[in-house]
């Protein structure tokens, strides 16, 4: 009777080919990988896979989040990268990086996608306002941009709204408990004045006031999507009131359930240490990480990593070095992949 219940090996319905799927089709469930998992892994699994791991339409769109313990892999992801960016071949135009990254990150997006649209930088605190100034002054197509739980101040701010004209959506969310008043205050200021074409805003946890937000108001009349949640020092009474429902079409009040908010947040109720909120506020932006851990097979693309944790990497035959003992500051980026 067992062994009627047993599979009939013979029988070749039993098994798919996935080596005889449309490189399109492969592509296309690679990508859902995203960046990491295709140069840690798949990129491994055969040469099929390789050769279209390579293929710079692959990387038109590149995601470095969710990439499990980044205290453990900031430097190697800093590096996946740089190998990511080389091989779209000038062809990128989205890319995403969470909790790494550095002003040469920048500098290296900057060369490498002109014909960047889409940046989304989520607790990149390596990366300061000098590195996304330079990247905006050569990237005049950016039309999306996410600064969220960075360290970035108005002065980065204005100098995005001065050099990208076509920039629609904004999402400038802070992550500290005692972000400066005056720093936010500048940010919102440089929204007001330098993006006179932005649609969409969410400026999450932000301490600017009613003036403030009165001010963005005024200078971008197409803004018709404002999320204000957590920013508790604007009251949503009187002229603002009367602004926001004649202006915007989807409204986030201060108040507002933050059940859709993609990072861990919690508020809590203790004596108010805080001045720049009211009595009973304070805040802490909390942004999760996995508990993942990644490890490196022996002849991959960041065996030039060196000597690790204890472990040595031989380096692959494609992988092009740079110099590591260099002082030449652009040495991270010279490295290529065939």
């Amino acid at each position: 009777m067992e062994g009627d219940l047993k599979p009939n090996l013979s029988d070749e319905s039993q098994y798919r080919n996935w080596l005889a799927l449309p490189n399109e089709i492969t592509s296309t469930i690679l990508q859902r990988l995203g960046a990491v998992g295709i140069l840690k892994s798949a990129q491994y699994v055969c040469v099929a896979w390789r050769n279209i791991s390579k293929d710079p339409s692959m990387w038109r769109s590149i995601d470095m989040r969710d990439h499990g313990d980044f205290w453990n892999m900031d430097f190697r992801l800093e590096k996946m990268c740089f190998l990511a960016i080389d091989r779209s071949c000038g062809n990128l135009v989205d890319i995403s990086i969470q909790d790494f990254g550095s002003d040469e990150l920048l500098k290296h997006i900057a060369n490498s996608a002109s014909g960047l649209k889409r940046l989304q930088l989520v607790s990149c605190l390596g990366m300061t306002d000098d590195g996304l100034s330079e990247l905006a002054a050569k990237v005049p197509m950016l039309e999306e941009l996410d600064l969220s739980h960075c360290s970035f101040s108005g002065r980065a701010v204005e100098a995005v709204g001065r050099c990208c004209p076509l920039l629609k959506s904004l999402k400038l969310n802070c992550s500290w408990i005692n972000c400066g008043h005056v720093e936010c205050e500048k940010g919102a200021r440089s929204i007001a004045g330098n993006m006179p074409g932005l649609h969409h805003l969410q400026i999450f946890g932000n301490k600017l006031t009613n003036i403030d937000l009165l001010a963005i108001l005024d200078g971008c009349p197409h803004l018709e999507s404002l999320d204000l949640r957590r920013c508790f020092n604007v009251e949503m009474a009187g002229s603002v009131a009367k602004r926001c429902a004649e202006q915007i079409k989807d409204l986030r009040s201060p108040y507002d359930s933050v059940y859709d908010y993609p990072f861990d947040i919690e508020i809590f109720d203790i004596d108010s240490f805080d001045e720049d909120y009211p009595a009973g506020f304070s805040e802490i932006d909390i942004v999760s990480d996995d508990d993942g851990h990644y490890e490196f097979s022996e002849g991959n693309d960041f065996s030039y990593y060196g000597d690790m944790d204890g472990v040595a990497f031989d380096y692959p035959s494609d992988l092009e070095l740079p110099d590591v003992g260099s002082s030449d500051e652009d040495s991270p980026s010279e490295f290529s992949v065939d």
